[in-house]
């Protein structure tokens, strides 16, 4: 593997460089080039291994870039597709949460032991073994399906404040202040500090396992439909059941896990490839742990979405239900003005989790697909490029809203675009992981390889009923 050291320095730095003689493109001490304390969650992690926490707290302890991305695969787009599938279905998708589980915890297993054994980003890693053209258009469509999605949380977020205030103040007022925020987030706040705001925006979730208890399900139906599944050969239940795989198993998600992983390695020393590869026992036991909570914790959030809209909305006839939004709105005269004020504050929250890992994301390929230095514990002055790209992204979702284009319409070609990109990535991803030369003794082991190409074949099945479905519904 190519040194880091020999990555291109930043395009932009270097055209201002031309043009500003004192400007320098050669990095500063790590002092100044990092945005206050670079200590985060694998230090944590590998503590809590070494001292073998118990207890709730160490358990907290111990969760890093596993929580984050599965509590962000809950962003609101995901809510939004969940409440509708409960509403429309009740309780007739509530298996797909233990269906989904063991395919996207072997995904993102695999996409952190491919970063921790070869110490590089995902990018950087499906690079060096497949055509760079290959690798180009699955990152080109990750970031036009992440501009659209960041756009449609940005909308749900402002939309959620503005349900919070009654109607009294229009969603479009809350809109540039949440994208200045988010961004101020980025650009400008220490990693470590990032970390743990993700870490405790992951507390709104539990908002919708409370509403739970508020809505009383039925016992006997519940466990019927989460351990039988139901299947109909309908175009309707199957473009649900789609969008289901669809908002669960999404490629930025792959990205930002790989990405995590190596940032997580750089900010407890770990700073060059050589010094981060060769990922031990104890480490990927803890990353396991931590990825199999994470993702636990995602599921059990989509099964309560899907639980409450069912038994709420569903149960009322209220089938129309298209948004997150609009399930929160229909809650409050039946559940009551506390399930409705929990069910807003929750989409805020993923939203705010959510939107800075769409483009977090994006820029993290981009980078590593462009062999570019760049993460978010270094300031922006000497990584412009890679918060360019962050930026863009947010300002492309802003003008999403403000060009006021259908946010339903807008998850439908972000959808599509994961849809249609998931499959080929996740058997370049799966290949990979099984290559003896890369991974050496962490390759994928027989489960792993099952469970991965059983995802990447159910996601290919997705992509298929996604097509189809127009047709279906015209039969």
């Amino acid at each position: 593997m190519a040194p880091e050291t020999k990555r291109r320095g930043d395009p932009i730095l270097k055209a201002l460089a031309k043009n500003l003689p004192r400007l320098t493109t050669k990095d500063p001490p790590l002092k100044r080039l990092i945005k206050g304390e670079a200590a985060t969650g694998l230090a944590e992690r590998s503590a809590a291994v070494h001292a073998r926490r118990k207890g709730p707290l160490g358990l907290l302890q111990a969760l890093g870039p596993g929580l984050i991305t599965g509590a962000s695969d809950d962003d609101p787009s995901g809510i939004g597709t969940y409440s509708q599938v409960g509403s429309q279905f009740g309780y007739g998708l509530l298996w797909t949460a233990l269906f989904t589980f063991p395919l996207m915890s072997a995904v993102q297993e695999l996409c952190a032991r491919i970063a921790l054994q070869t110490g590089t980003g995902l990018g950087t890693a499906l690079r060096r073994k497949f055509p760079t053209w290959i690798v180009s258009i699955a990152v080109i469509a990750l970031c036009v399906a992440n501009m659209i999605n960041l756009g449609a949380d940005l909308g749900a977020v402002a939309a959620g404040a503005s349900l919070l205030s009654v109607g009294h103040v229009s969603a479009s007022v809350f809109l540039f202040p949440i994208a200045a925020l988010i961004l101020a987030l980025q650009l400008f706040t220490s990693y470590s500090t990032i970390f743990r705001i993700f870490k405790y925006l992951t507390l709104a979730l539990f908002a919708y396992v409370v509403t739970v208890f508020f809505v009383r399900p039925g016992v006997g139906a519940v466990i019927t439909s989460t351990f039988i599944p139901r299947l109909e050969l309908d175009s309707g239940f199957i473009a649900a059941l789609v969008a289901v795989l669809g908002t669960t198993i999404s490629p930025y998600l792959f990205f930002w896990q790989a990405s995590s992983e190596v940032d997580e390695m750089k900010a407890a020393g770990q700073r060059t490839v050589a010094e981060r590869r060769n990922v031990t026992r104890d480490e990927l036991r803890a990353a396991r742990t931590d990825i199999l909570a994470g993702m636990g914790f995602s599921q059990v959030i989509m099964y309560c979405i899907i639980l409450t809209t069912g038994t709420v909305l569903h149960a009322h006839g209220q089938t129309g239900v298209l948004t997150a939004q609009q399930a929160a709105q229909a809650l409050a005269p039946v559940a009551g003005q506390f399930a409705y004020i929990l069910f807003a504050a929750g989409l805020i929250g993923t939203g705010l989790l959510a939107i800075p890992i769409l483009s977090g994301s994006a820029a993290y390929a981009i980078k590593e697909l462009l062999g570019l230095h760049g993460s978010l514990a270094v300031r922006p002055r000497y990584r412009p490029t890679f918060y360019g790209v962050i930026v863009v992204a947010t300002v492309v979702g802003l003008l999403f809203n403000l060009l006021r284009v259908d946010p339903i319409q807008m998850l439908f070609v972000t959808a599509m675009i994961n849809g249609i990109v998931a499959p080929p990535l996740l058997a370049l991803i799966v290949l990979l992981g099984s290559d003896r030369a890369v991974m050496r003794d962490k390759r994928s082991g027989r489960l792993s390889r099952w469970l991965t190409w059983i995802a990447t074949g159910a996601m290919s099945a997705a992509a298929l009923g996604l097509v189809l479905s127009p047709l279906l519904s015209r039969a």
